[in-house]
Order: structure tokens, then sequence, then C-alpha cells
């Protein structure tokens, strides 16, 4: 019996299958052992062709678009917008800070098939006007910041008594510690991969701020990592890189690239204790770092006392200290900070500035004098300032 090569059509989905079987055995069943996330490390792959076709950018150069944005009328003046300047990618939201899944999934039988709100409605369709414009398509996916599965799936989250813990802004977290609360994301993940979405993002990959001063009153399950003879420190460093990993292998069948969001000051420190974010080794074991360096999200660091004054400053001494800590890797992921297009009005009076044209291409100015091409623009509205010249 020798190898054969057979396409196999399954809904809008093509998969190449190269492996030793009888044409006759070429059916739904054996797509569905194909694809099992237990494959054996020397079983045969099959390459996912989603049948949308998208160029990597010569840099990426990109928004943040909301599930409602993406669903709704504002995604067509969103998309001119991009196409009309030097802006080339969108991160749409797939799973989005609560836990809601924004699309509606072409699968009937999806298990995330009517979870929280399916703002995009017909998500091909979204792709496609994409695809024309040459838009480079990222999926955001929420992981650990789950409000809804929390509520859910009490057993996945962190108990306060015998409610779900919540933090000061009413938000819930699921457990990092927990291999079921990886394959749910990673399915997601998988779902956005099969509409066309060429990488997936994902964000709040980490335990709530803090945790390491409530880890004590809170009632969770430590799955695999309980006997480690190691601290909770590296307990929650270990299970946050491992998630990654996990995540990166997983998707490798579908030909996407894998990006992490990460606190800027992650990279400052040897590692972030109380969130398990250690900057290093999540870099190990993604294709894209995009650290979130927004001037207003720091305090005094850089000897800069009042960072949101001063972008240029701040982004320059940050990707000084990034190329850095990317140097000491054997293979260092691309960088692609997110910068700052809001203003920090919360900071109150003498702390913050308007952010407009001139803040926004200081930003980028800055990361460009130390050789880093790409970066996305965070606006929680999706309002991006008009006027800026993106490759300055």
């Amino acid at each position: 019996m020798k190898p054969m090569t057979k396409w196999l059509m399954t809904g809008m989905c093509m998969f190449l299958i190269q492996q030793p079987v009888h044409a006759e055995s070429m059916n739904e069943t054996r797509y569905v052992a194909l694809e099992s996330k237990e494959l054996p490390e020397r079983a045969p792959r099959f390459v996912f062709d989603s049948g949308l076709k998208f160029d990597y950018p010569d840099a990426v150069r990109g928004i943040y678009v909301t599930g409602p944005a993406a669903g709704g009328n504002k995604f067509n003046e969103l998309i001119k917008y991009v196409d009309e300047t030097d802006l080339n990618a969108m991160v749409i939201d797939i799973k989005d800070d609560w836990g809601n899944v924004t699309y509606k999934s072409e699968d009937p039988d999806s298990p995330y098939a009517g979870i929280g709100k399916d703002h995009i409605k017909n998500p091909k369709e979204m792709l496609g006007k994409m695809e024309d414009k040459q838009i480079y398509p990222i999926a955001r996916v929420v992981v650990f910041k789950d409000t809804l599965l929390a509520k859910e799936k009490p057993e996945w989250s962190f108990l306060d008594g015998k409610k779900v813990w919540e933090n000061g802004r009413g938000e819930s977290f699921v457990n990092p510690f927990m291999k079921e609360v990886w394959d749910y994301n990673v399915g997601i993940a998988i779902e956005a991969a099969k509409m066309g979405f060429k990488e997936i993002q994902f964000d709040y990959v980490r335990f709530p701020e803090g945790f390491e001063k409530k880890e004590d009153e809170l009632k969770y399950n430590m799955g695999d990592y309980d006997e480690a003879k190691i601290s909770h420190t590296a307990k929650r460093v270990q299970a946050v890189t491992d998630f990654v990993s996990y995540a990166k292998k997983q998707l490798e069948p579908y030909g996407v690239d894998v990006s992490v969001d990460i606190f800027g000051y992650a990279a400052t420190l040897p590692e972030a204790p109380g969130i398990g974010q250690n900057f290093t080794k999540i870099s190990e074991n993604v294709d894209v770092i995009s650290s979130m360096i927004y001037p207003s999200h720091w305090t005094s660091y850089f000897g800069i006392e009042k960072p949101d004054l001063e972008p240029y400053d701040l982004v320059k001494e940050y990707a000084k200290l990034e190329n850095r800590k990317l140097k000491e890797l054997e293979a260092p992921p691309t960088s692609r900070p997110w910068l700052q297009d809001f203003t920090a009005s919360y900071l109150g009076a003498g702390n913050y500035q308007k952010y407009g044209k001139e803040e926004v291409e200081a930003q980028i100015k800055a990361l460009n004098e130390n050789g880093i091409d790409e970066y996305l623009l965070w606006n929680a509205a999706n309002r991006y300032t008009k006027g800026v010249d993106y490759t300055p």
C-alpha cells in the first residue's frame, strides 16, 4: 500500500492529506481522526487552505477593531481608512474581554456557537472584504480574562468562598493551570484560522493582576502543577509559558502565526511574579511579541516622571530595552508593540495630554529609529487619529 495524496472537502474547508490508506477509507471518520489534537508526533499532517489569500505586508501596521465594529456599518469606514493610508492590518476581536465569542460559526455543531454575542454574522464576507484590499487579518482571542466562562464553569475559575472571584471592575478570570481552559481557547483560535485569519493574537495570557496577594485566600485547582517542586511564582510562569507553547503547536497545521500581547513592564523584569508573564520565555514560543507600551500605562519608568507627556522618549527607552532582551534569544520573534492612539484623561490634570497626530507619530518614530518597523494602534472605540504619517 503506497502513500496517496487526496483532497478532502468538508463544508468550506479543504485539507491535503498524504498517508498510506486505500481510497475507500477517505471518509469523514478519517478526517476527524486527522484533526484530533491527540495526533501522535509522527502522524501525517494535513495542510489547511481556507480559500482566502493574504500576503504578509512589508511590515504590519495595524489597528484594533471590536466585534461590534467588525460586524456593523463601521467596518466599511475602517476598511476605507486603512486602504487610504499606509496602514495594512486589522486586529479583530474574535473572543473579547468578557469572553464573548463575537462571530457566528459556520459549523452548526460548533461548541462555541451562541456563546456571548455573535456580532460578526458572516465572517467569510468580512474577511473577503479584507482580502479584496489585502488588509492582513489578525484574530484577537482574550484567553484567561473570561467572565462568561468563569460564571458558566466555576470549577475552571477562582472561588472566593462559594462565589466566583471578581476584580474591582467586576471581571473574572479562568484558571491558567487547567488544560480544559487551554483547549477551550485553542478551539476558538482554530475556528478563526479556518475562517481565514492569518494570525492568532492571544491577549490576557496571564493570571489576574496582584494574584500573588490573594492566592492563599482563593480556592482553585492547580492541575498537573500541584505536585511540582517549585515555587508558586514559578508554577504560574510555567503554566502561562506552557499554554503559549501548547497553543502554537496545536495551531501549526493551520499555517497561522501566533502572537501574544504582554505587559510592557514584563520586559523590564526577570519575570512578572504575580501574573506569570516571563517576557523571554513567552518570546521563545511565539512568532510575534506585542508589548503594550502605551505611555499612559507607565509610572516613572526610565527616569521619565510623567510618561504620557513624553511619548517619544518613553517608547525610545522601551525599544532599546526590548532590543537588548530579544538579541539574547537564538530565534527572536518579530517585535510588534501596541501604541497609544487615545487620550488618558483618567490620569488627571497635569499627568496627561490629548493624543493626536504629533503624539502618535512620535511613538512610531521612536520605534523606527530603533529598528522596529511593525506596530499596532489601540483605541477602544476604534476612533483613530486622521492625518498621521504611518511610515515616517
